[in-house]
């Protein structure tokens, strides 16, 4: 059986293999990006089994599926609470909790081996696992931020950033001030920290406030371009995706 390792984090993906290969299981391709997964997901035959990180340098590992159909089985990698893992195994779909235990490991794979989960009973509950993940009951999320600028530790609320934005593997927020600091965290956590009543993704570079958009213009392609209150350095565009759900948010 080939499978293949979709995992940020080299030394973790690395383990992994080793503990694959001790369980006589080929490991096919490590993969480290959604970019990087989708380029080779197009081009190559799909293994009977992926190794999935949910969070990825560049994304959530669910943009790989609004973006093609994946033929094969799913084993989520994941570091997220209780009540995330619950979802997972109600809804029939293993998971592994980092670190990787060796055992539940090898239960996971015995438990594919088995029942062989079929691709349709994934898709059908991708959104509701992705949902739960985003959206869980009681969540709180971030309502300010403390930014280090200089010897100062600066207290800035989330009301008052436009956006968040990534630009040479660095990532930023602009508030209402027209100012950008740099932020320690990526646009991936980011994502996952903010109200997604009042935050959307609308790509990989842009996480946008709902408060903060001025005008929204239909762009080539299908895409929309957003005009904020001040933000002005570079064009926001919703992904072709992303405009169904966007369109969703605003509501």
């Amino acid at each position: 059986m080939k499978v293949v390792i979709i995992e940020d984090e080299k030394p973790a993906a690395r383990r992994l293999s080793r503990m694959l290969v001790d369980l006589n299981i080929e490991v096919q391709e490590m993969l480290h990006s959604v970019e990087e997964s989708l380029n080779w997901l197009q081009n190559n035959e799909h293994p009977a089994l992926i190794f999935l990180d949910i969070q990825l340098s560049d994304g959530l590992s669910f943009e790989i599926f609004e973006e093609i159909e994946v033929k094969s089985a799913i084993i989520f990698i994941t570091a997220y609470d209780e009540y995330a893992l619950r979802a997972f195994k109600l809804n029939s779909i293993d998971y592994l909790l980092k670190p990787i235990d060796e055992d539940e490991l090898a239960n996971a794979v015995n438990q594919f081996k088995k029942n062989q989960p079929q691709k349709t009973a994934l898709m059908v509950n991708l959104d509701d696992i992705k949902n739960l993940l985003i959206n869980p009951l009681d969540r709180k999320f971030k309502r300010r931020l403390s930014i280090k600028v200089g010897a100062h530790i600066k207290i800035i609320t989330t009301d008052a950033i436009e956006c968040f934005y990534s630009e040479n593997k660095a990532t930023y927020c602009f508030t209402n001030e027209k100012r950008s600091f740099l932020l320690d965290n990526s646009l991936e956590i980011w994502d996952d920290q903010l109200d997604p009543e009042q935050f959307f993704r609308v790509n990989r570079t842009f996480i946008v406030n709902i408060n903060a958009i001025k005008d929204i213009v239909s762009y080539s392609n299908s895409r929309l371009k957003l005009i904020l209150n001040s933000y002005s350095e570079t064009e926001i565009i919703v992904s072709r995706e992303k405009v169904k759900d966007f369109k969703n948010w605003l509501a």
